[in-house]
């Protein structure tokens, strides 16, 4: 496991590198986010643990940079725990965010967590809903032929809803499953997302059903 430690404090990257290494992986250091885009374009890397607050280049702008050039999945750090911040983070691609002070334990674990769904072999068959088609292997979501431009959250709340068609899904399942170790957020973070999701399929957002009082399913005749 190679994690990339991106924070302008000295003290944090130590003690994040302790702790991956401590849990068998290596650990990368990069102190402001230029930096870390161009570790980026030179090796790879298995996860980011990026902050947002850095000179020359904050941790936004950066995943936005990296995620031009490869997929890596990454988890904000921040003292900012304002909910504004925590989907910006989603929207340009994070995969979970944590809010300083932090435990090194809670953020290992959520490592563990995130890598885990991205480790997980998805099925190689292309699913169709009438003009809606998801290429699982690929990550690819096709309206009407075209590549919709999702997120990786949104693909992911996607593909679980796939998974799960026809199902009845709460909220806090969804929290769980697809945000992963303990996220520390609400159902609007849920609504929200999904809001997004739907609005990329366009006429297609028919297939995800609101339960109210309950949460979602995904529904094809």
């Amino acid at each position: 496991m190679k994690v990339l430690i991106v924070d302008d404090e000295d003290m944090i990257r130590n003690v994040l590198r302790e702790y991956v290494e401590f849990d068998g992986g290596e650990a990368f250091e990069a102190a402001d986010g230029m930096q870390a885009v161009r570790m980026c374009r030179e090796n790879d890397f298995d996860i980011i643990l990026m902050d947002i607050m850095m000179p020359r280049l904050d941790g936004f702008s950066a995943v936005k940079e990296i995620k031009k050039i490869k997929n890596i999945p990454v988890i904000m750090l921040s003292a900012r725990g304002e909910e504004y911040d925590k989907l910006f983070g989603f929207e340009i691609g994070a995969d979970d965010y944590v809010t300083k002070p932090f435990s090194p334990k809670e953020v290992m674990a959520r490592v563990h967590a995130v890598l885990k769904r991205y480790r997980e072999e998805p099925s190689s068959d292309v699913v169709t809903f009438e003009g809606l088609t998801i290429d699982m292997a690929g990550r690819n979501v096709y309206v009407d032929g075209v590549k919709a431009e999702l997120t990786p959250k949104e693909y992911e709340i996607l593909f679980y809803f796939v998974k799960n068609k026809g199902i009845a899904l709460t909220r806090e399942k969804l929290l769980m499953d697809v945000w992963g170790f303990d996220f520390y957020g609400d159902d609007r973070t849920v609504d929200t997302h999904i809001k997004m999701l739907r609005s990329n399929l366009k006429q297609y957002r028919k297939f995800i059903i609101t339960l109210r009082g309950l949460g979602y399913k995904f529904e094809v005749e």
